[in-house]
């Protein structure tokens, strides 16, 4: 069963390729298919939410800052660097709608804390220590979302944003979530039937985050298809996203002379974005925002996987 789990892990890239085929082949098939996956999305994702933060070594807080100058670069690459990066990306391709300028500000601007570690082992990096770091990636980006967008949003955001539902979205999905699973293992570890529970959520967050694609996509699909013009716009800027990234994310590793595994490791974590955390909040905006930022979103998590195949025989070659 553990090897069961460890290929499901090692291979989850492809497995969300298939998930996405299989999203919009059943989106564009049946509207009662997409009709049906709309009403598990919300869910699915809250699953999904739960499974992941019961990943994440939320008792080990205080054992992060055994590499205290690891922290400075994993924070400076991430909340400074990359979102200089993400606002001249945006000047430069010139994106003045405001959904279009909220969807990719919200998914470029977030670091990943999830698939990010078993990219970052398939790719020779130092992934138990950017494991151990990841409840402060997720409290820091909670804390620095409002703050990027009164920064970098040209428009009003409350011309968009309902804040008191995006608030509710917040807590309902992430907040909840998250304060669950760090009960579920500060108690587990007394309880069997609650480290039973915990065992269970180890299994989950592939083949959730599997169907929640599916969801999401069949469900969108077909108003996304009816304005395309909108993923042609983004698509360059992931791109080039893709490629700078990392290398901003190795210069600043290197300038603070990490050795190689964490300067990889740093490249990784400055390129793989938490889509999955930001998606929830996505589907909270009013439809005609939601169905345009969620578009944005998903093609991210598409392209960006794609590059992590890729990222994961390349790094370890150029850093070294």
């Amino acid at each position: 069963m553990h090897k069961l789990k460890h290929t499901m892990e090692t291979k989850q890239a492809y497995i969300y390729f298939l998930a996405v085929i299989m999203g919009i082949i059943m989106g564009i098939s049946s509207t009662s298919i997409a009709t049906f996956f709309k009403e598990i999305t919300t869910p699915a994702i809250i699953i999904l939410m739960i499974s992941m933060f019961c990943q994440l070594p939320l008792n080990s807080l205080k054992s992060q800052f055994t590499n205290l100058k690891f922290i400075i670069v994993l924070l400076l690459s991430n909340f400074i660097l990359i979102p200089i990066l993400v606002w001249l990306l945006i000047t430069i391709f010139n994106i003045h709608s405001g959904p279009i300028q909220i969807g990719l500000y919200l998914v470029l601007l977030m670091p990943c804390i999830d698939y990010v570690i078993v990219f970052t082992s398939l790719g020779k990096g130092n992934a138990a220590m950017l494991l151990l770091c990841t409840p402060l990636l997720l409290i820091v980006q909670i804390i620095l979302l409002p703050v990027y967008f009164t920064i970098f949003l040209t428009h009003n955001v409350n011309n968009y944003i309902e804040v008191t539902t995006f608030l509710l979205a917040f807590i309902f999905f992430i907040l909840i979530p998250f304060i669950f699973a760090l009960l579920l293992q500060k108690f587990s570890h007394n309880n069997k039937g609650l480290d039973n529970l915990n065992h269970v959520m180890s299994w989950l967050p592939v083949p959730m985050m599997a169907l929640v694609l599916i969801a999401v996509i069949a469900s969108q699909i077909s108003f996304v298809l009816k304005d395309l013009t909108v993923i042609y716009q983004i698509i360059p800027i992931y791109i080039c996203f893709a490629i700078v990234a990392p290398i901003i994310g190795n210069l600043c590793a290197k300038l603070f002379k990490l050795d190689i595994e964490l300067r990889r490791t740093i490249a990784f974590s400055a390129t793989t974005r938490n889509s999955l955390v930001v998606l929830p909040l996505a589907l909270t905006l009013p439809q005609n925002i939601a169905i345009t930022v969620t578009a944005i979103i998903v093609t991210q998590t598409i392209i960006e996987l794609i590059f992590e195949v890729i990222y994961i025989q390349v790094i370890p070659k150029l850093i070294k």
